[in-house]
């Protein structure tokens, strides 16, 4: 019996088994949250990153992403909900006390930049593969610009145990819980989820506006109100982040990435890695003694391709993702599609973790169909419309090439999505899943109740700029987090990770022995060989 021929009862059926539903406790959630640093001003700092913050290259907790003053915030996985905000509180507690006067930026689109030049690089020092990494970053800015690499996200991840597999996969399919059995259920998952996608904007989506600066000299035809002296926005966006402003890749619409098995990801991965860019080739070789990207493929490495949602295995040391996947199969998933909540000091609500583990547990036990080019076009469509429209009265959507009305789909989501809160209700003996969607379920009915709307209301109501917003939030969030109390990691141990972290990258800097010429040919030989 196949998986994905069975219907939703059966499958909910074999999820409230016993046997099954007591491996719940075990998922597990990480978030990566990303800020941009602030001065009292509401401009971007330009100071490098502190040293008292330790080392980019190799903290576990603090980390750059595109810029110098993009900041990533991790936690590594846990079982406990409140233990992963308690680490995250813990992590920018500590980074707001080593920044002096700075602030951390609230909002996923930036603060007001006066141009992509003062957008700062990321620094990762002077080994091979800190440079390689800068070098990456370089490349983004030629091929893309600096001011959509300046755009925040949060990232959610979340797994399951071994013990639910093990379980869930003898009463579906009858097969065993190995790499390739778990990793099929994953991107089984995977499908669902960018079926269902949608949603994830619509109620959680708080970029609605931008500033001005964001879209200066660009030909934008989006069909922008302005308020304020410099802020636009859409009357029913819920997410401009996920729109074609923001965080997208117009040159990747044509990969053709396959979600249906894991050796099609990973071939039609490698195949786009491989795949020269006319677009790019205007940036290879070097100029003026310095390489201007990594390659000039359609994508210069993995990381560069833009999801919503990504299948993921821990790399070890060099060690590509495809690698990783290939060796060891899917350990978890990334959900990439969720906003910095600037309702929150650290971009993400309590709420939002039990909501999230329904929907992605939803998307488990929910049939899921394998997808060709046409399925997949469509959840694209589906989110654009949701991303520029979202609380447009009366919006429709495609479901299976069918129009139906976005609030109506939802309610049909959230009716099936009711049945797996009571089990997660039930495992971990608590009713916070239901009553997590219940919470949500009401934005549906009222859309004036989701964050898009809320942020809009305080602007439009009060006239003033995005930017205005984003510094006199970040300002509480400061004294918020300022006054708050260490959880989990105490101060004390935040400095030694810093500390060891600089020792780590001076270890790796001292150890290098070939020129970075001959450690990026190296790095890229092994995909040219497959």
């Amino acid at each position: 019996m196949q998986a994905n021929q069975t219907t939703f009862a059966d499958r909910l059926h074999v999820l409230q088994n016993q046997a099954v539903t007591q491996t719940l406790t075990g998922i597990r959630h990480g978030v990566e949250r990303e800020t941009l640093r602030i001065n009292p001003d509401g401009g971007l700092a330009q100071s490098p990153h502190q040293p008292l913050l330790g080392s980019a290259l190799t903290h576990e907790f603090i980390t750059t992403d595109f810029s110098e003053s993009l900041l990533e915030f991790i936690t590594p996985p846990e079982e406990s909900i409140q233990k992963t905000i308690g680490q995250l509180n813990d992590v920018h507690k500590f980074t707001i006390s080593n920044i002096g006067d700075e602030r951390l930026w609230p909002m996923s689109m930036p603060c007001f930049i006066e141009d992509q030049d003062a957008i700062p690089i990321a620094d990762f020092g002077s080994s091979n593969v800190g440079k390689m990494k800068t070098l990456y970053r370089v490349g983004l800015k030629n091929r893309y610009g600096s001011m959509m690499q300046a755009i925040s996200g949060v990232h959610f991840n979340f797994s399951l145990p071994d013990e639910f597999w093990q379980q869930w996969l003898e009463k579906t399919t009858g097969e065993k819980a190995n790499k390739e059995a778990i990793s099929a259920e994953y991107f089984a998952l995977i499908r669902n989820y960018r079926r269902f996608c949608w949603l994830i904007p619509y109620l959680y989506g708080a970029s609605p506006a931008i500033c001005g600066s964001f879209i200066k000299g660009k030909n934008i035809n989006f069909p922008f109100k302005k308020l304020g002296s410099g802020t636009y926005y859409l009357p029913y966006a819920t997410s401009l982040r996920m729109s074609d402003l923001g965080y997208t890749n117009s040159a990747q619409s044509g990969l053709n990435i396959s979600y249906n098995h894991l050796d099609s990801y990973i071939s039609s991965l490698k195949e786009a890695i491989n795949q020269p860019s006319s677009a790019f080739q205007k940036y290879a070789g070097k100029k003026d003694g310095k390489y201007q990207q990594l390659n000039a493929n359609v994508l210069q490495i993995e990381n560069e391709l833009y999801s919503p949602i990504r299948p993921k295995q821990p790399t070890q040391s060099l060690e590509k993702p495809s690698e990783a996947l290939d060796k060891r199969g899917v350990s978890y998933i990334e959900v990439r599609a969720l906003d910095v909540n600037p309702f929150s000091a650290i971009g993400i609500e309590e709420n939002q973790f039990y909501f999230l583990d329904v929907f992605l547990l939803y998307c488990v036990t929910y049939p899921s169909a394998m997808m060709d080019a046409e399925h997949y076009n469509e959840t694209e469509s589906n989110l654009s419309a949701v991303v520029n429209n979202g609380r447009e009265p009366g919006l429709t959507l495609l479901n299976g090439q069918q129009s139906i009305g976005l609030s109506k789909w939802a309610l049909q989501l959230f009716s099936d999505m009711q049945k797996v809160a009571l089990v997660l209700d039930q495992a971990n003996a608590t009713t916070h899943y239901s009553a997590a969607l219940e919470l949500e379920k009401q934005k549906i009915v009222d859309s004036s109740l989701t964050p898009s709307a809320k942020i809009l209301q305080q602007l439009v109501s009060q006239k003033c700029d995005n930017g205005t917003l984003g510094l006199s939030l970040g300002e509480d969030y400061r004294q918020q987090l300022l006054n708050s109390d260490y959880e989990f990691m105490s101060a004390e141990e935040l400095t030694e990770h810093a500390r060891l972290s600089l020792e780590k990258q001076r270890v790796i800097e001292q150890q290098d022995n070939i020129p970075f010429d001959d450690f990026l040919s190296s790095y890229f030989l092994a995909d040219t060989a497959d």
